[in-house]
């Protein structure tokens, strides 16, 4: 089971890879430790430190159609110094 979803490209995301924190979007049930894990088993480097946060359903609509968005968890994962990931 892959701990690790997809990469997260967004505008803040790039402004924080300056100080090496990169963010991914990470299975619901995974803990702080797996995702660390699996970070470093995947990219080769080493995880100072994992924040994570549990993002909500959310309604949007397009014209008359209302819908909601999926619910998933985000980590913020900050990398030791000198470490780096390519995206």
């Amino acid at each position: 089971m892959d701990i690790i979803v997809a990469p997260i490209i967004t505008e803040k995301s790039e402004s924080l890879k300056a100080n090496n924190v990169y963010v991914f979007k990470v299975l619901k049930k995974a803990n702080k430790t797996q995702i660390k894990n699996a970070v470093e088993k995947a990219f080769n480097v080493k995880v100072a430190s994992v924040n994570t946060l549990n993002m909500t359903v959310k309604k949007r609509r397009v014209g008359r159609y209302v819908g909601k968005t999926n619910a998933y968890k985000k980590a913020y994962v900050k990398l030791a110094e000198g470490s780096s990931i390519e995206l």
